[in-house]
């Protein structure tokens, strides 16, 4: 049996004064990543030169990584990542493109080389003990009696100060204050496939789902351009929230980002909408197999000063099958048995009888509602599913095809039928629904036969909807996602 891999804690020092001295140490440290993991790093320090004076200031930062080579091993990779950068000042103290120390191990090993567990005058060097201070202040090094944090408050830290990455430029003046020039408002401007990982909870039990994030604000005409990097922090500021709290759904954390948003761009108005693949488990229909289903789950939020709408929604795919191609061919076999001497009565009979030939496609709906009574997103995807010719299954047994292909043969079904059996079917399984409901159902099949796809999609209040469905007049309203959204409807 081999030995586990035994991993340590241990603490590097950079330096470099010449060349991109930042990103040189940036450069260093993708190299360090390599074969260690990095947990903290420091900022940036200016320090002035130590011994040999007649040289550039250097830039240092330090970090703690945890590696499984033990320090001669460790020395000899940073070394070989030194040569590799081009330094070859022989350790004579000249200027030089990159330094890597190795300070010392928290399970204090020796650190070779003639040096003890802890880098020679350690506490003598505050271009190292400043940045080492700000990531292990209350770490005391291996032959110290202090900790880091209490050697750096007495020691003398003129020459030394913190400076801000290179990269993070002062501008003069900020262009996305500005007035652009046309004045003209945009309706949403932000961020699209922020890609995070999502806890949620369903049913008492925490899983982790892979999401994309859209991220948008309404522009005033006065005004250039978002704050992008907003929205990054909106969302990096929830990360750790989204990380160790479960979200009960991704239509509650939709509307936690976009009131966050809301609150921290000019306009006031937000939108967000996240789209998360989650598993289902569901039995193929003959051989009872167990099989487990990914289907998209959709949630989206808009903000504007107090009014927040949400809405919950799925995308499922199933199969569809052509009435219009089935016809013909029950038109042609008629013809058929008709010449080969069969009468009416068994013409009908058989053409009752025997599944019917057409072509078929895998079709994609989406149903979206938003209201102010809560859904759950897999009960959605039931609606869908049963509203097409067939649902279809990832694994499938001859006899589970033989099931759904006959299924879907004798349901076939044009596009636009798909998108008003799905409201049909809603408003059946859920006929308490409030009349200002929003519901947005939409199909689009993938042809066979065709190079184009087919496309259906009904958006609008189930006020509305019921009307139509009951009385069988067109109603007045026609209500897009985005208008309801924005609350162009009562509620």
């Amino acid at each position: 049996m081999k030995n586990s891999v035994i991993l340590h804690r241990a603490y590097l020092l950079f330096g470099a004064n010449l060349g991109d001295r930042q990103g040189n140490i940036l450069k260093a440290l993708q190299y360090i990543g390599g074969r260690n993991i990095i947990e903290e790093i420091s900022s940036f320090f200016e320090t002035r030169p130590a011994g040999y004076q007649d040289q550039p200031w250097f830039i240092n930062l330090a970090c703690r990584i945890e590696t499984d080579m033990d320090p001669p091993v460790l020395n000899r990779f940073v070394k070989s990542i030194e040569l590799l950068m081009g330094r070859d000042d022989n350790g004579k103290g000249l200027p030089r493109p990159i330094d890597i120390d190795v300070l010392f191990y928290e399970d204090a090993f020796p650190l070779g080389d003639g040096f003890n567990k802890t880098y020679p005058g350690l506490d003598e060097r505050a271009y190292a003990i400043a940045p080492l201070a700000e990531i292990a202040s209350g770490i005391i090094p291996p032959g110290y009696t202090r900790s880091v944090g209490e050697i750096a408050k007495e020691m003398d830290m003129s020459g030394i100060r913190r400076v801000e990455n290179s990269l993070r430029l002062k501008l003069e003046r900020d262009i996305q204050q500005e007035n652009p020039k046309v004045p003209a408002s945009l309706s949403r401007v932000g961020v699209t496939g922020l890609k995070r990982i999502l806890r949620i909870e369903n049913s008492g039990k925490v899983s982790l789902f892979y999401a994309e994030m859209d991220l948008f604000a309404w522009l005033g005409p006065d005004q250039a351009g978002v704050h992008m990097s907003r929205f990054s922090d909106v969302l990096e500021d929830l990360v750790e929230e989204i990380t160790l709290e479960a979200s009960p759904n991704i239509e509650t954390l939709a509307g936690r980002l976009a009131r966050m948003i809301s609150l921290t761009q000019p306009g006031g108005r937000s939108e967000v909408v996240i789209r998360a693949k989650f598993p289902l488990k569901k039995i193929t229909p003959i051989s009872g197999k167990k099989v487990e289903e990914l289907y998209t789950f959709i949630g989206i939020s808009a903000c504007a000063g107090e009014r927040q709408r949400t809405a919950v929604g799925v995308e499922v795919e199933g199969m569809t099958v052509c009435p219009c191609a089935q016809e013909m061919i029950r038109s042609y076999s008629r013809k058929l048995l008709l010449g080969d001497g069969f009468s009416e009565e068994e013409t009908d009979r058989i053409l009752g009888l025997v599944p019917l030939a057409s072509h078929n496609q895998r079709g994609r709906g989406t149903l979206l509602v938003g209201g102010a009574r809560p859904l759950k997103a897999e009960h959605l995807v039931h609606i869908l599913e049963a509203s097409m010719s067939s649902e279809t299954y990832e694994l499938l047994k001859r006899p589970d095809e033989l099931f759904v292909v006959n299924k879907a043969h004798k349901n076939p079904m044009f596009t636009e039928d798909v998108v008003r059996e799905v409201l049909r079917n809603l408003l059946d399984m859920y006929p308490d629904l409030d009349d200002n409901t929003f519901v947005l159902v939409r199909q689009e099949n993938f042809e066979s036969i065709h190079q184009h796809n087919a496309f259906a999609e009904r958006s609008g209040t189930l006020r509305a909807i019921r009307s139509e469905i009951e009385q069988g007049a067109p109603s007045v309203e026609d209500v897009s996602l985005h208008e309801w959204l924005k609350g162009n409807t009562a509620r």
